[in-house]
């Protein structure tokens, strides 16, 4: 186990798409990310392009259907924090992920912090309904290529947050919250560059907790870091949650 992670009694975990590739789940930004090899997928990943053009919703649901999110399981990465979570506590998760592997792999749903939200289920964007996002993929598999909201009538999209939609404030508060709290704040696989997500690390860090940082390259907040850790998520963290011994191979 990391020795600072060793004596941890309030560890907060913050996961960024780093901990998913090995999932199959591509970045957004790297050399093979998303967006670098399909510019279109970041104009569908922005609220006014998404609620201006038909073309670009029917491209983005066309997109769902295949989506790697939806057949991606977790990887060693994921494994190793529910196991921690398991075995020796852990006081909350905060994932800029929307792809739910952190649950899937068995972290308490209540401790998980969904910062952009989830592609799991889908909202409408006049009123307050929503649903399973499969309901919604099966009226596209069904024909209907820009489905409607089914009580209002108005344009739905995953319950992610996209580019020119706020974030919602209850879930940023809880995210500095609990890094207000922690004793220990762990980051895996985020470059720490997205505000205000990024802030929870100084915010961690002046209420005296210690920062550890696992990434295979250099993040925005290396410099106040207590630890950097430069090595491959699935192949390092168990040994630095003190769960390797526990996880399948």
């Amino acid at each position: 186990m990391h020795p600072l992670i060793e004596g941890a009694e309030r560890l907060v975990i913050l996961t960024g798409a780093g901990i998913s590739t090995d999932s199959g789940i591509q970045d957004f930004r790297g050399p093979n990310g998303l967006w670098t090899k399909d510019p279109a997928a970041e104009k569908r990943a922005n609220l006014q392009y998404y609620v201006s053009d038909p073309e670009v919703r029917k491209s983005s649901w066309r997109y769902r259907l295949d989506a790697p999110f939806f057949r991606a399981e977790p990887n060693r990465g994921h494994a190793a924090i529910a196991e921690r979570a398991r075995r020796h506590g852990l006081h909350a998760l905060i994932t800029q992920n929307v792809d739910g592997l952190h649950q899937a792999a068995g972290v308490d749903p209540w401790k998980v912090i969904e910062v952009h939200g989830t592609v799991h289920e889908w909202g409408c964007l006049s009123c307050d309904a929503g649903g399973p996002i499969q309901e919604a993929l099966d009226r596209v598999r069904g024909g209907e290529e820009d489905p409607p909201c089914p009580t209002c009538g108005g344009i739905i999209k995953t319950k992610t947050i996209s580019f020119g939609q706020n974030l919602v404030p209850e879930v940023i508060e809880r995210a500095y919250q609990v890094a207000g709290e922690c004793d220990v704040l762990l980051c895996v696989g985020s470059t720490l560059g997205v505000y205000p997500v990024a802030g929870v690390v100084p915010e961690a860090k002046r209420n005296g907790a210690r920062v550890v940082i696992l990434n295979s390259h250099e993040t925005e907040m290396d410099r106040i870091a207590d630890d950097v850790v430069r090595e491959s998520i699935s192949d390092v963290l168990p040994a630095m949650l003190g769960v390797d011994e526990f996880l399948t191979q």
